[in-house]
């Protein structure tokens, strides 16, 4: 008996592992009739519910929202309409910085300076002085730190996309290409050459030459080759009606130059507001001359510039101040010349490579037809070979084409053509 006993007890300690079975056995205790059919609906909704949403394409966590059943529009529109709206001011001093007592000193345009604290939102870090800030109306604590006040017409002067123009077409411009390059991209992409040497890169270059020679085209493509920010301005969107309206925009222009990492500031036609200075007697032209100066003292003043890049595009140099020429603010000056015969057939290819041309045009022979013209004279000679073949319902363009359109616009339009005056001036 005693034995048995002891068996009883060894079971007890060791028991005999539960085969399959017994685990299903188990399983069903518990449960009432219909727990298996009612998990399965249960997960075939969930995964319902799972594929509607990856077709709508859209997840709470996208969205931030919460599911529209818990919208309440009426007490979020009470609240937004309670909300008031804040003013700006600037904040021109922080006294007792990184306390937990300190306190900032604002100042609200044409009303008054004061002393204030923060809002609920705000942290100590995000506000700086000089900074611009959004108060309240009632304490004028701050609520919200704002962004550089940047005019909306500065902002839309940055090229956004990339210039589809590279250098290869750039026709004729071997030795302008080497001097741009090295001016833009060289201190870019190595910028240690000149930290071994110990100079300074140069910070301005001057593109001039007659119309049509490829001044802007040469800024485009180095708009694409770098991939620094391209900001574009044309010489009268500075001219302004008001007084230090011009000086501000450049002003903002180069404030926003500053904040990239890297910027390029192309000038096309500066010499709108780079003109030499003097006195008309009516003061006409004194607003000009303040744009013109404000360009001068951003160029080369007290602000290290950094890795801003100006170039610069006109057709009479002669025109421009002094001050704006002299090295230190463009170092550096690129004469783009009429095209040599070699250049000229370049060209002629780079218009035609894209055109639906007959074999074996002799392009030397047209670029000789074409003496003393430029490469804009060039891309229209081809364009109007290409108006004779569509007038003669041809799908190629052959080269009698080619010398009917030199006769028209080379030889024919010779009285339009301003090359030989602009060619005084260069």
């Amino acid at each position: 008996m005693a034995n048995d006993h002891e068996e009883d007890f060894k079971d007890e300690k060791n028991p005999r592992p539960l085969d399959e079975d017994d685990i299903a056995l188990l399983k069903t205790y518990g449960l009432g009739p219909y727990s298996t059919s009612i998990k399965n609906a249960e997960k075939e909704i969930k995964d319902m519910a799972k594929k509607v949403n990856d077709l709508c394409g859209i997840k709470e966590s996208d969205t931030g929202l919460a599911a529209p059943s818990q919208w309440d529009l009426v007490a979020d529109k009470q609240m937004m309409q309670e909300e008031q709206p804040l003013q700006v001011a600037r904040c021109t001093k922080i006294i007792n910085p990184n306390s937990e007592d300190a306190k900032y000193v604002i100042n609200v345009k044409q009303i008054a300076k004061f002393v204030v604290g923060l809002g609920d939102k705000v942290s100590p870090t995000d506000i700086e002085e000089g900074m611009r800030v959004g108060v309240d109306r009632n304490k004028y604590q701050i609520q919200i730190p704002l962004p550089p006040k940047i005019d909306p017409s500065v902002t839309m002067m940055t090229v956004e996309e990339k210039p589809d123009v590279t250098y290869n077409d750039v026709g004729g411009c071997k030795e302008q290409i080497e001097k741009m390059r090295e001016v833009v991209e060289l201190p870019m992409l190595h910028p240690e050459k000149f930290v071994k040497l110990g100079i300074d890169p140069p910070k301005g270059v001057l593109c001039y030459g007659p119309p049509g020679t490829g001044k802007t085209l040469l800024a485009r493509a180095v708009a694409n080759r770098t991939d620094a920010c391209f900001i574009r301005v044309i010489g009268s969107e500075l001219v302004q009606k008001y007084v230090g309206e011009g000086a501000r925009m450049v002003r903002e222009l180069f404030q926003m130059a500053r904040s990239k990492k890297a910027c390029i500031v192309f000038f096309d036609e500066v010499d709108a507001i780079g003109g030499a200075r003097f006195d008309d007697g009516v003061g006409g032209d004194n607003e000009v001359q303040r744009t013109m100066l404000e360009i001068v003292n951003q160029l080369d003043g007290f602000d290290a510039r950094g890795n801003i890049k100006v170039l610069m595009a006109t057709n009479r140099p002669d025109t421009l101040d002094p001050a704006l020429l002299r090295p230190g603010r463009l170092d550096r000056k690129v004469e783009f010349g009429l095209p040599d015969l070699e250049s000229r057939t370049q060209i002629f290819k780079i218009h035609t490579r894209t055109m639906n041309c007959e074999r074996d045009i002799r392009f030397e022979l047209l670029a000789r037809l074409c003496p003393n013209s430029t490469g804009a004279d060039i891309r229209s000679v081809c364009t109007e070979a290409g108006m004779y073949a569509i007038r003669a319902r041809r799908k190629t363009v052959t080269e009698k084409d080619f010398l009917d359109a030199v006769n028209k616009v080379i030889k024919g339009y010779q009285k339009f053509s301003a090359t030989p005056k602009y060619m005084v001036y260069n």
